[in-house]
């Protein structure tokens, strides 16, 4: 299965256009054999939460409540001693080769697609 890295904070877009680029890398994960995507959103200037952070984070907790996405992981947590993280590298194998994983950075979420 497929692991993808999409950048949302490339060329620093606005808040609005950073959520409307993960709803469509997410319907076209749905629709292709992704099974996990890394979402760079960075943690903001100061490391207290930047505004596309804040959103984005808010908007993959409303989806998972919706059951549209299987769970995710901060990335704080995306470490091999995380039992959410063995389970994205059993179904894709190539997210172990991440630069990320066991880093501990904020500036990522992980999410796996149902």
């Amino acid at each position: 299965m497929v692991f993808k890295v999409v950048n949302l904070k490339e060329n620093n877009p606005a808040v609005d256009l950073a959520i409307a680029n993960l709803e469509i890398e997410l319907e076209i994960a749905k629709k292709s054999n992704i099974k996990a995507i890394k979402f760079i959103h960075g943690y903001g200037s100061h490391g207290m939460g930047g505004a596309i952070c804040l959103a984005i984070r808010k908007r993959i907790i409303e989806l998972c409540r919706k059951k549209q996405l299987k769970f995710y992981i901060t990335g704080n947590e995306w470490t091999i001693e995380d039992e959410r993280t063995r389970e994205i590298i059993y179904e894709c194998p190539d997210s172990s080769l991440d630069e990320d994983l066991g880093h501990h950075n904020p500036g990522i979420t992980i999410v796996c697609i149902q």
